[in-house]
């Protein structure tokens, strides 16, 4: 699976994830403090994204590996929220999202997902969620001292806003993921003054920011090329 999934990717994003593992291998040598769990996890996610770019369920399979290193990561540096998120969140919500993706592929005996758009009632819904988790998440983060609170606590909407785009097909999941990417980014600069092996989680969540924009373009190319062949096929 993973050797055919890899065919399906062109020049562009090919390179795109190169650049991406290098990068994230560079700013690891760069500071100068080895943790080799930092390593993995940057370039598993890396890894993962180039996937979800692309509408491959392999993206989400990946994602849930992801999310337990990360949650472990995050533990390291006692950014509860981060864990908590990861662990309890986005490993169960990319798991669902995997099968709910392979249960609906846009083209039978391939495994590019179908992608869906979202209604009024679905966005408030997300919404109002969101806001609910938030409140119930950030006291649960200031009762365990988590550092950098607010950031952490804003971390927390946005993964869930993220996952439940993802989760539901839609192509503003990216949108959701490059923004959540900005705070994380932010996160991992501040745990980085403290602590230097942290500085590729840094840039992981740099080279995210960089996937998650591409991806948000892509699906966009999927959403009206699959539109026309549905239009075809209808006629």
């Amino acid at each position: 699976m993973l050797v055919k999934t890899f065919k399906t990717l062109n020049k562009f994003e090919l390179t795109l994830w190169i650049s991406s593992c290098l990068l994230i291998i560079i700013s690891f040598i760069s500071a100068g403090e080895f943790n080799i769990w930092v390593l993995l996890t940057s370039l598993i996610g890396a890894t993962a994204l180039i996937f979800m770019e692309k509408g491959e369920p392999l993206g989400q399979i990946l994602t849930v590996v992801f999310s337990l290193f990360y949650g472990y990561v995050s533990f390291t540096f006692q950014y509860w929220g981060e864990m908590i998120t990861y662990l309890c969140m986005s490993a169960p919500a990319a798991l669902a999202a995997t099968i709910s993706w392979l249960r609906n592929p846009f083209e039978k005996g391939k495994t590019q997902v179908k992608i869906k758009k979202i209604t009024l009632k679905h966005w408030i819904i997300i919404t109002l969620s969101s806001i609910a988790v938030t409140f119930i998440f950030y006291y649960i983060l200031k009762y365990f001292n988590t550092p950098n609170l607010f950031f952490s606590t804003l971390s927390i909407t946005t993964s869930f806003f993220a996952s439940l785009l993802t989760f539901l097909r839609s192509p503003y999941y990216a949108i959701a993921y490059a923004t959540n990417d900005i705070i994380l980014i932010i996160l991992w600069i501040l745990a980085s003054i403290t602590t230097p092996s942290y500085v590729p989680m840094a840039m992981c969540f740099f080279i995210f920011l960089l996937n998650d924009s591409y991806a948000y373009v892509n699906w966009r190319r999927i959403e009206r090329r699959q539109s026309t062949k549905k239009a075809a096929a209808e006629c």
